[in-house]
């Protein structure tokens, strides 16, 4: 086999594939093996046709045709190593001759990983929010756990704003009680808006007994989106009460003595998120830099391929979840079709060039993955998934995903060492050191995974194909 490489773009190829007759004889025997397990010729036993009989009877094309198909993906495969070629997706197959019992020409046009030449990163500068709690935030922090502790007391008058209803519901679309629209004794705190648009102001003012109807756009059922007109009678109304800010308080709702304790604890607890939050910040701005630096030529097909992934993803997992079709989710956002498909191609661009980049970081810099770094990302992962990470190493494994992990923890190494090697100051001007903050289990590495995932909406890095 003679094979040579033409380069059509930085992106895509040409192999031009030239293969001696003789080469094509395991291929041939194996066509003639298949046809002799598929057809029954009278005089001869299932599967001991000879070779000739066959040619006769149904043509030597039909032979040809099956060894050729047979053929073609490994001469495809050889050729591509020769070349030391990385190729993205199914290739484009051409067969421009073949000649029985002498040759067999054929090209195959494919997608390949471009040549990516990382720049020096380590002048990279980066500015982030700096670290800062005040005692409105603590304040804050306090207010909502205790809000956790509220507990209810029925009262004998109109319902205000605050107050925590039990209430029946039954909705109508054009006349109709719906199957799935009858509701009873359904615990709702006014002004939180988890239910219906419009019940707040339906209910306001109603005493036990008292009953409203209303018009509202139904959020999720058998009508989803459609107009509705809802009656909601009202059971009992109830006053939230919540405890006092003292130190039987912090006692009912932590493990710490006084409320001075909880309010200290409060305070890490803040600093902490808000370092995981400037750690994230740091990691995205370092990347959108370092993508500034680098020329990042995409491939056509996979472009077209990762845009159709994320729309198919958004309408038929995201949003079918939601109810919601990608016409009513566009009239929430207030964007135009064009303007999503503006946005979703450069995410895409975006997510692509992110992969290509750390992906020759992780070869420039030797990066390796070992057993505990895969477990511990497989657990993460397992978590946000909302399985067990038994359940979700299952299933990695079943569906053959095992390299995209290990992939999405080398990206994570990667940026972090981008990371590591750049400026990064708070607002303040403060130089920020992000290793201090791995010492408040914050992860540097970890975040820079979950950072280089969401630039990619962790879309699989496109490997390597076989024909």
């Amino acid at each position: 086999m003679k094979s040579a490489v033409e380069t059509l773009n930085p992106t895509r190829v040409r192999l031009s594939i030239e293969v001696p007759f003789e080469e094509l004889k395991d291929s041939l025997d194996a066509a003639y093996k298949k046809i002799n397990q598929q057809v029954t010729v009278k005089g001869f036993r299932k599967g001991k046709i000879p070779a000739r009989v066959i040619d006769q009877r149904f043509g030597r094309g039909a032979v040809l045709e099956e060894a050729v198909n047979d053929a073609l993906p490994k001469f495809y495969t050889e050729a591509v190593n020769e070349a030391e070629l990385n190729v993205l997706g199914q290739p484009e197959v051409d067969i421009t001759e073949l000649k029985d019992g002498e040759t067999l020409n054929f090209t195959a046009e494919v997608d390949v990983r471009p040549t990516i030449e990382i720049p020096d990163y380590s002048g990279i500068e980066v500015e982030v929010d700096a670290v800062e709690v005040g005692e409105e935030d603590i304040d804050k922090a306090v207010e909502e756990l205790r809000e956790r502790f509220a507990s209810t007391a029925p009262v004998e008058r109109a319902a205000e704003e605050g107050d925590v209803v039990t209430l029946d519901l039954e909705a109508k679309v054009d006349g109709e009680v719906l199957e799935d629209g009858v509701a009873s004794g359904v615990s709702y705190t006014i002004g939180s808006g988890e239910l219906l648009d419009g019940i707040d102001e339906a209910v306001k003012g109603l005493e036990a007994g008292g009953e409203a109807t209303f018009s509202s756009e139904l959020k999720g059922g058998s009508a989803a989106g459609k107009e509705s007109e809802v009656t909601v009678k009202v059971s009992q109304v109830a006053k939230r009460e919540l405890p006092e800010l003292d130190d039987d308080f912090a006692q009912l709702a932590s493990e710490f003595d006084t409320l001075e304790e909880l309010r200290a604890d409060s305070r890490k607890r803040l600093e902490n998120m808000k370092q995981y939050d400037q750690a994230t910040q740091a990691q995205e701005r370092v990347l959108e830099k370092l993508l500034e630096l680098v020329e990042v030529p995409v491939p056509e097909k996979l472009l077209e391929d990762e845009i159709n992934t994320r729309k198919h993803n958004l309408e038929h997992h995201q949003l079918g979840q939601m109810g919601l079709d990608l016409e009513k989710y566009l009239e929430i956002q207030g964007k135009t079709a064009e303007e999503f498909d503006a946005e979703t191609k450069e995410a895409a661009v975006k997510g692509i060039k992110t992969q290509f980049v750390l992906d020759e970081l992780v070869n420039k810099e030797k990066l390796n993955v070992n057993q505990e770094e895969l477990t511990e990302h497989l657990m993460r992962r397992a978590a946000s998934s909302n399985m067990s990470p038994d359940q979700f190493a299952q299933a990695v494994v079943e569906g053959g995903q095992v390299p995209m992990l290990v992939g999405e923890v080398a990206r994570g190494k990667a940026l972090a060492v981008v990371v590591e090697a750049a400026t990064v100051k708070d607002t303040n001007g403060e130089v920020v050191d992000l290793d201090d903050e791995d010492e408040d289990e914050t992860s540097t590495e970890d975040s820079a995974e979950g950072s280089a995932e969401e630039a990619a909406e962790a879309a699989p890095a496109p490997e390597k194909t076989e024909a």
